[in-house]
């Protein structure tokens, strides 16, 4: 039987067969590490009947410091950070599983494509799960896995029927199964670049009131799929579209610039390098944590050769390197720098990071992308995208004093409109009389965590926060952007949802997932804590220091300080965050009543800096985006917001800022 790559290469129609192991990610730790080990007496039709794991995320499909490799290394670290793992490294690849099998919300979180050519070099050609995350599904697909949602094929499949290769990929549009023919995205281009492809006409629909996305698309489309006369973008099929802003980032430039090369040539150089950013932000302070765990030495060596290797390669194109700060940490996360320096209205931003939503604070269609899709577009300023749904977020009043743009996206992570698969793959788009109460860093805040929900990414319309903000950056002469960028009056949407702003109480998710969202005032348990952690690029941000400093100066004024025995950091976001957060006497205060702050990075949200939790009984409340299981450690992390953090870094237990300021000043 010969494999899909080989049927295609030989002009066969293709056909995929059960040929090899399959790998069922069952709920049950046991019962995975005894298919893993030969102990399993239960066949893979039987184990497909157990619960399956649902939600997991690239961080369980390998762990952050394992993607300081990128080349077949990968296969031996594939789920090496699954919960309750119960096997080795190594495992998963000497089962070299040819179909692996989950639940729902395959793939979330992190863009990282590592998470993919770990199953790749593990054997994997077929993954089936209930549903899948944009990136990750997006992933597979340039990498050459097929993916399939519909557990009938899995049935005929594990029966011993040979299928059609159609029969895997009935929900993809024609681009997409065009590239699954090609066994990825770059043969797929070569294909076509040759001629021996018949060329993709995607369809379009008649015109029609569009959203905003929609006219952003619209307004984008490159010359090989031409908008006709008459004519309107349709929701659910895929364009090639024209880039504005291209960023990566070290963890993900050395792969993608291999990539590159390969495919295009050693002389090959990116297109329009002014538009390329390349940042060393994610492990600029991983050494000092690297250096007191196992294989040290060598994880830091690897470190380096990530950040050399991402120097060598910013400089050979002439792009925008965003590298260390002369302070320590980085001149600024990513998606801080590009929302504060960079992203206008209408532009498409794309970033080798989930968190590139972050922009559409600003009004860009901004989402994250794999090492395949930039070092693509790094050749062509093209990225294919699958014309998204859109969920409204009306947002209605004034929030209360002391709750946040965090408290926000914690209550929609929980609505009964948000919560589950309902949004994979769509945007949020926030609108209502409530976003004029929200300054850019709140309104960034929101855009941030929208994968978090399962969104493609989030945006507001520019308004008035949008102009001031732009008019304030000192290259305004190169900030032009699509002011008038709005949706159209009839425009349809996949759902509304209307949140009052007043009603919004603070908010946490519990560890494992911040969709586990639920009241502050309903924990009833006492959570002591062992840190705090306020930063990231959720986190770290001006208004956020705001708000750690008015927690912190009540607290002053009372004669408290950071509880003891609790470990307390503040990451700023950037270098102006930094000179912000220095002008205002917030430094001083931070410092003056016990909390260290830290250069910026993405650091401890990451497992790679300052306030990472080092056993698994820590427990660590964090203004950061996630807590997947060994996301920032292997301890327990809750998700909360700057007022919660620095409440709970003065209390020592999980705290509402009311509840410090009823306790009695500690002598």
């Amino acid at each position: 039987m010969r494999t899909p790559a080989e049927q295609n290469r030989a002009g066969a129609p293709r056909t995929i067969a059960l040929r090899g192991n399959v790998l069922v990610l069952t709920e049950d730790p046991a019962l995975l590490a005894a298919q893993l080990d030969g102990s399993c007496t239960l066949t893979p039709g039987q184990l497909v009947r157990e619960p399956l794991r649902d939600n997991i995320s690239t961080d369980e499909m390998i762990p952050g410091w394992c993607c300081y490799w990128y080349d077949e290394k990968l296969g031996d670290y594939a789920y090496l950070g699954l919960r309750g793992r119960q096997f080795g490294e190594g495992a998963v690849r000497s089962f070299a599983p040819q179909v692996v099998v989950s639940g729902d919300a395959k793939g979330c979180g992190s863009s990282r494509e590592h998470a993919v050519y770990a199953e790749k070099y593990s054997g994997t050609e077929l993954v089936f799960a209930r549903s899948f995350e944009r990136i990750y599904q997006q992933n597979c697909r340039n990498a050459g896995i097929v993916t399939c949602d519909d557990f009938d094929v899995l049935a005929a499949l594990l029966a011993g029927r040979e299928l059609p290769l159609e029969a895997f990929t009935r929900s993809a549009n024609a681009i997409e199964r065009a590239i699954i023919d090609h066994g990825g995205l770059f043969g797929f281009n070569r294909g076509h670049d040759s001629g021996e492809a018949s060329p993709i006409r995607p369809a379009f629909a008649a015109a029609r009131p569009l959203t905003v996305v929609e006219k952003i698309v619209q307004n984008r489309l490159s010359p090989r799929n031409p908008l006709p006369g008459g004519a309107s973008v349709a929701v659910g099929e895929s364009y090639f579209v024209r880039t504005d802003v291209r960023f990566s980032h070290e963890y993900v430039t050395p792969m993608a610039a291999d990539m590159f090369s390969r495919q295009f040539g050693e002389e090959a150089r990116p297109a329009d390098p002014d538009s390329c950013y390349f940042f060393q932000d994610h492990l600029s302070l991983a050494e000092q944590v690297l250096a007191r765990r196992a294989r040290g030495p060598e994880l830091i060596e690897r470190v380096d050769h990530l950040g050399r290797r991402q120097k060598e390669f910013a400089a050979l194109g002439g792009g925008h390197f965003i590298g260390p700060s002369d302070l320590g940490g980085s001149r600024a996360i990513c998606h801080n720098y590009i929302v504060e320096h960079v992203a206008r209205p209408g532009d498409v931003i794309i970033g080798t990071d989930s968190h590139t939503c972050t922009a559409g604070a600003v009004g860009a269609f901004a989402f994250g992308v794999g090492a395949t899709d930039i070092a693509n577009a790094w050749y062509s300023r093209e990225i294919l995208v699958k014309v998204p749904a859109v969920i409204r977020i009306n947002l209605l009043g004034t929030l209360p004093h002391g709750v946040c743009a965090k408290d926000v996206m914690l209550t929609l992570l929980a609505h009964p409109r948000i919560e589950g698969s309902q949004t994979l793959g769509k945007v949020l788009l926030f609108t209502g009389p409530g976003c004029a109460t929200l300054n850019m860093d709140e309104r960034a805040t929101l855009c941030n965590m929208a994968v978090e929900a399962g969104g493609m990414t989030a945006l507001f319309e520019p308004d008035h926060v949008t102009r001031d903000h732009v008019s304030r950056r000192p290259e305004a002469s190169r900030t032009t952007g699509a002011w008038d960028l709005a949706s159209d009056e009839d425009a349809v949407y996949a759902a509304a949802v209307d949140i009052a702003l007043d009603t919004v109480e603070p908010m946490v998710a519990l560890p494992g997932d911040p969709r586990n969202s639920v009241p502050l005032a309903s924990v009833r348990t006492d959570v002591r804590v062992d840190k705090v952690y306020g930063g990231s690029c959720t986190g770290g941000k001006a208004y956020d220091m705001d708000m750690y400093a008015s927690v912190f100066e009540l607290a002053r004024a009372r004669g408290m300080s950071v509880a003891e025995g609790v470990q307390a950091y503040i990451q700023v976001g950037s270098e102006s965050v930094m000179e912000y957060a220095t002008r205002r006497g917030y430094v001083a205060l931070f410092e003056d009543i016990g909390v260290t702050v830290l250069p910026p990075s993405c650091g401890a949200c990451i497992n790679a800096g300052p306030g990472v939790s080092e056993s698994p009984d820590d427990v660590t409340v964090s203004a950061q985006n996630r807590n997947f299981p060994g996301r920032s450690g292997p301890g327990q992390v809750y998700l909360a917001s700057p007022y919660v953090v620095a409440a709970t870094a003065i209390s020592g237990r999980l705290s509402s800022v009311a509840a410090v300021l009823r306790t009695e000043a500690r002598p």
